[in-house]
């Protein structure tokens, strides 16, 4: 049992080192099944799939042997993952700021981040225009309080101030509330609040 979990038995000074790499070898092909089964199903980062190999209770040696194999097979890749990963949730109507955020915890460098939302083909000004138009409608916000949650909703959504201006398509007018103005009408007066 815990020879299965990466611990050495305690016969093991017993063993010859034919024995011992023949034990090695026979832990890293483990190994390399589980992960090819794992990147059967979907791409991973070479992180999560770290994670989830020693999850399994597979050896540390064999899991980063395997993974330096596989990676130079070009079966794991973190470039296809992150190309991959910001496609699939572009279109789910995430915006960049989520995105960046869930591949730094997938173990993805930023300068890889960066090159894919940049470099992609996405237009995240109109996706967040058309995330806003799937939740509320096509029609804009009417008050600033609907501007406001509208807003927020793309905010959460990973969208950044820029691209939620450029959906809400902003105008300084509309976001002043009609009570909050002055009587002389020339607008809202920050020091009167």
């Amino acid at each position: 049992m815990f020879e299965a979990a990466g611990f050495p038995a305690a016969d093991d000074e017993a063993l010859t080192p034919e024995q011992l790499a023949e034990r090695a070898k026979k832990q890293d092909k483990e190994v390399e099944v589980a992960a090819v089964r794992l990147l059967s199903r979907r791409e991973h980062s070479t992180e999560e799939l770290k994670r989830k190999l020693a999850a399994k209770g597979h050896p540390e040696a064999s899991i980063a042997t395997v993974l330096d194999k596989l990676g130079k097979k070009k079966l794991v890749s973190d470039e296809r993952f992150a190309a991959n990963y910001v496609h699939h949730h572009a279109r789910r109507g995430q915006g960049p700021v989520r995105i960046r955020a869930q591949l730094r915890q997938q173990g993805v460098t930023d300068s890889q981040i960066q090159q894919e939302i940049a470099g992609g083909e996405q237009d995240w000004n109109g996706l967040a225009a058309e995330t806003r138009r799937r939740k509320f409608g096509v029609e804009l916000p009417k008050t600033a309080a609907e501007r406001a949650k509208q807003a927020r909703f793309l905010q959460y959504r990973g969208f950044n101030s820029d691209q939620i201006r450029a959906a809400l398509k902003f105008d300084p007018d509309m976001d002043i509330e009609p009570d909050r103005e002055t009587t002389s009408g020339e607008g809202f007066d920050p020091d009167h609040s």
